[in-house]
């Protein structure tokens, strides 16, 4: 019976689970999922190169909405069986609340282990791919975009002409450049030859000239000045070429674990707080904890049996996301601002919620033993009822 019952607890979460998982993601996707379909159809970007990065965007979501599934999924499961009387049977039947939550607990441990996987290695994986790939994507547009005879202007306050461009679409020859990025100034530029470099570490792109002159006119003073050089570089801002890029510095998020500790450990030998890189560190544990804390609350919180399971539910999970992820970002705050340290700022929430479902759960597990124990006195009742009248009998 325990197989069974354990088997069928962990399939009630499991379904609602995985609609809460397409749901909640969706939902936070879809102001990026605006941005890649505007990629597709306004700038020409391949389908392909879109959904790989969508793939790349996905773990930093994913980490952040498993849990929230989970909890969801939780106050569904344990609220149907409220409100269909199940667990008043199971109660009858002399199961206390721990052993039917112990398959929520397995449950809550796959999930704590997938949150921590997302957390440690999916995500800043995710994030250094996807800078990247962004990168990529604009510096071949950027590439492609320049034509031989014709004036570009998909850089801002640049305007390119190419007489002759060598195939692989790197070697220019013959270039006229119109400069109107300094205000009050503009510079035209002529080169014999130049050659687009990509710089991958810094994420940029520059056009290197060679050989040519560069007119300064300053209609403020009415004058120009000419300027002979040997080489001259040219930035490219990709901003325009793919929309906004990421900054070029590496986010803390983007470092995997061993060298985020390794530069936590380079920066405080500095005499540095290292401050970012020890709440990014501290982030990665404590989110994925929330999915051992969310049970502890959606169990007794779900006990009450009413009809509207599922609006119920959905209310109840947003309400407690919205506290956890409030008291996230508040810890985050005062770790960032020296005015708690970062290990308790950062972890706040998963006190704050864990100690509020203890309380919870024993309470509600206190309330379980008087129907267990008039359980147990109606059966010995019955038994007496029916062993009297065999004794008198004989």
């Amino acid at each position: 019976m325990g197989r069974t019952l354990h088997r069928y607890v962990f399939l009630q979460v499991l379904a609602p689970f995985m609609a809460g998982l397409a749901l909640f993601t969706f939902i936070l996707l879809i102001a990026r999922i605006m941005k890649l379909v505007e990629m597709v159809v306004n700038r020409g970007v391949p389908i392909g190169q879109v959904l790989l990065l969508f793939s790349y965007i996905l773990p930093a979501f994913l980490e952040v909405t498993v849990p929230m599934a989970f909890l969801l999924a939780c106050l569904m499961a344990v609220g149907r069986l409220s409100a269909d009387s199940e667990l008043t049977a199971l109660r009858a039947s002399g199961l206390s609340l721990y052993q039917v939550s112990l398959p929520i607990g397995l449950f809550a441990a796959l999930v704590f282990a997938a949150s921590l996987l997302l957390s440690l290695y999916a995500r800043p994986w995710g994030n250094t791919m996807l800078k990247t790939g962004i990168f990529e994507l604009a510096r071949s547009r950027a590439t492609a975009g320049l034509k031989e005879h014709v004036f570009n202007d998909e850089f801002n306050g640049l305007v390119i002409y190419v007489e002759d461009i060598q195939p692989g679409g790197t070697e220019l020859r013959r270039i006229l450049i119109s400069d109107r990025r300094v205000p009050d100034e503009e510079n035209t530029v002529i080169a014999r030859a130049g050659k687009l470099l990509a710089d991958e570490k810094a994420q940029t792109l520059n056009l290197r000239l060679y050989e040519g002159v560069i007119f300064t006119s300053e209609p403020a003073e009415r004058a120009y000045h000419k300027t002979d050089f040997q080489t001259y570089d040219v930035s490219l801002d990709l901003n325009q070429a793919l929309g906004q890029l990421e900054s070029r510095e590496r986010d803390p998020s983007e470092i995997p674990l061993g060298e985020l500790r390794s530069r936590v450990a380079q920066v405080q030998s500095e005499g540095k707080p290292a401050t970012e890189e020890r709440v990014e560190l501290a982030r990665r544990f404590a989110v994925p904890f929330a999915a051992l804390i969310f049970p502890l609350l959606a169990i007794p919180l779900a006990l009450q049996p009413v009809r509207a399971v599922r609006s119920r539910g959905l209310a109840v999970s947003l309400l407690v996301i919205l506290v956890y992820y409030l008291l996230l970002s508040g810890g985050e705050t005062l770790a960032r601002h020296g005015q708690l340290p970062v290990v308790a700022a950062l972890w706040l929430p998963n006190t704050t919620l864990g100690i509020v479902g203890l309380l919870l759960f024993a309470r509600a597990a206190r309330e379980t033993a008087p129907a267990r124990e008039g359980a147990f006195r109606a059966r010995l009742e019955t038994l007496r009822a029916q062993l009297l009248p065999a004794r008198s009998h004989s």
